[in-house]
């Protein structure tokens, strides 16, 4: 039985762009996990301290850490399809512009 990919796969021109904006944006969420990570090592009493609503700073910390993973990747989504909206347009316009000169 031949297997073969549901819809046929070609060059992406927003793939340099989605690479970089996701390599920027694992960067900063690595930052921000080993501050996280930082605060355990070095002052671990800290992390018992009341923040916010009675919870203390390693709860509060935690849940940031998976509420900013998730607006990240809703935030990645968005931007990933805007910039592939533009390559597609600029594609249609120069199929136009290019039908528009063999006539």
């Amino acid at each position: 039985m031949l297997h073969e990919p549901a819809t046929p796969a070609a060059k992406d021109p927003a793939g340099p762009y989605k690479m970089r904006l996701g390599i920027l944006m694992f960067v900063l969420y690595s930052l921000f996990y080993a501050a996280f990570v930082a605060i355990n090592l070095l002052s671990p009493p800290t992390m018992g301290t009341i923040v916010f609503a009675g919870l203390n700073l390693a709860t509060v910390y935690g849940f940031t850490l998976i509420i900013v993973a998730l607006l990240e990747a809703l935030l990645y989504n968005a931007m990933c399809l805007k910039k592939e909206a533009e390559y597609a347009q600029a594609d249609k316009a120069a199929g136009a512009g290019s039908a528009s000169t063999k006539a």
